[in-house]
């Protein structure tokens, strides 16, 4: 693909130029260098991609399921050609080390080939009735058109995460990437997509800025389904502009995760599973362990273990192998997150060890003698921060861990697994991993949050019944009588 493309819309099977006179910047983290820079969509752009996706959307309906199969078999293998571009897009876009990198190409591939398998599982039901003579038909539609406002931390996976069912499941699709990852979560996958002959119109990505096409991407008449992942703040703005509208949503929002380590755990397996849980991508994740809640009996032989496994890790450049903590998104977040880190240690914490920041690398950073209410802990802190929380029992620690409006995942560490299942029932989270750490995504798994992480569930059955919607045909064999 030419490099000019990539600061072109991707509309009706055509690389265009945007309509807007703003611009979208889109800036590599670690060197702050302009890697390209976007013409904005404005409304009209936004109706033209809407009005392709509608256009476009009898005719993907209709097509036969081994057809539609036969996309995705040319999706997958377009991937795999060209996995090193897309590795070194996400490095140099998203900041992405090449351990991080790695494992959102392979999740993404995971949910392309789940989704592969759906054009066969659009199965409905044939019920009985009440009504002599008659029988009750279920049958499952696509929902029409679908929405995707793409995120920046996982681009790639969780734009791929929505895109692909949604096409499986016969709707067609219009991709509103993040700023700050243009080419990730949107301009590569419509790029992917057109190499493996996907028709027109049915993959539609729009850049631009959520001031200017934000509230119209999700109110747009075309659109029967909103699927955002994202922050719980804007995600409750679109589910309020939804709601208006009556569109359904499929929210998958931010998360305050904690892993509890009881006093049998393993704690060397804790300490490996908490590092990964804490620092993959910088923390950046929605799953990411934002809180270890540690049993006053292991405690201070896990933060000494901890601390050493954190002072090891490598901060730098993310195209380096070894890097582990590579560079927050943008400037912005390194400023809040030491804003968060500062007023933390007024409020009595000890900072072990980390903190210092060099461009946009903040060292991996641990505090102790943390508190559920202190900034660090209360809120979601998506950077290379963990923190530790010591408590006087198991009661004590589920209590803590469910001490917050979040929901998504967790962690349980224990060498009794029913007990660790015991408490994992008890987290009022979406999911919970015992003996493991919190960041998990398998295609076919249903995965999601609760309370202000978010509603729906992806992955497997729960996307696609997500991403379509069933009718109810009755047929009488003959005629009833009616009383009147």
């Amino acid at each position: 693909m030419s490099s000019q493309k990539w600061a072109m819309q991707y509309i009706n099977g055509e690389w265009k130029k945007g309509s807007s006179e703003k611009t979208v910047e889109n800036i590599n983290p670690y060197t702050n260098e302009t890697i390209t820079t976007i013409p904005s969509a404005n409304a009209e752009d936004l109706n033209e991609a809407y009005q392709a996706a509608e256009d476009a959307r009898s005719n993907w309906e209709g097509l036969p399921p081994a057809e539609v199969e036969g996309y995705f078999d040319k999706l997958i293998t377009v991937m795999k050609d060209r996995k090193s571009e897309i590795i070194d897009w996400l490095t140099k876009e998203a900041g992405s080390t090449q351990v991080k990198a790695q494992v959102e190409f392979e999740a993404a591939m995971a949910i392309t080939k789940e989704a592969s398998s759906f054009p066969t599982r659009m199965t409905g039901q044939i019920l009985p009735s009440n009504t002599p003579g008659k029988e009750n038909r279920v049958y499952r539609a696509p929902k029409g058109v679908v929405g995707i406002i793409g995120p920046w931390n996982f681009p790639f996976h969780l734009a791929m995460r929505s895109a692909a069912p949604a096409l499986a499941t016969g709707n067609t699709i219009v991709i509103k990437p993040a700023s700050d990852t243009p080419v990730t979560s949107g301009l590569l996958i419509a790029d992917l997509m057109e190499e493996a002959g996907f028709p027109k119109g049915t993959v539609n990505v729009v850049v631009g800025r959520g001031s200017e096409i934000g509230d119209e991407f999700v109110t747009h008449p075309s659109a029967k389904l909103i699927s955002f992942t994202g922050s719980t703040e804007v995600g409750s703005h679109i589910g309020e502009l939804a709601g208006k509208h009556i569109k359904d949503t499929a929210l998958e929002l931010g998360g305050n995760n904690a892993m509890l380590v009881l006093d049998d755990a393993d704690i060397e397996k804790a300490v490996e599973a908490g590092t990964f849980g804490n620092f993959l991508h910088q923390g950046q994740i929605c799953m990411s362990l934002n809180r270890i809640i540690i049993h006053e009996n292991i405690h201070d032989k896990f933060v000494d273990a901890f601390r050493e496994k954190v002072e090891g890790l490598k901060a730098g450049n993310p195209e380096d192998q070894d890097t582990v903590i590579g560079p927050l998104i943008n400037k912005g977040a390194v400023e809040r997150l030491q804003d968060e880190i500062q007023k933390t240690k007024d409020q009595g914490a000890e900072l072990i060890t980390g903190g210092n920041v060099n461009g946009n690398v903040l060292e991996p950073t641990l505090f102790t003698h943390v508190t559920n209410d202190m900034p660090a802990a209360k809120n979601e802190m998506f950077g290379p921060v963990a923190v530790i929380i010591k408590v006087k029992n198991e009661e004590e620690a589920i209590q803590v861990a469910n001490d917050t409006p979040y929901g998504l995942s967790g962690s349980v560490f224990t060498e009794n697994i029913e007990r660790g299942v015991k408490v994992a029932k008890q987290v009022k989270t979406g999911m919970i991993h015992v003996n493991d750490q919190s960041v998990n995504d398998e295609a076919h798994v249903a995965f999601g949050g609760e309370k202000e992480s978010g509603l729906g569930r992806f992955g497997g059955q729960w996307a696609l019944d997500k991403f379509t919607t069933v009718k109810w045909i009755g047929v009488m064999d003959g005629y009833r009588e009616f009383p009147f």
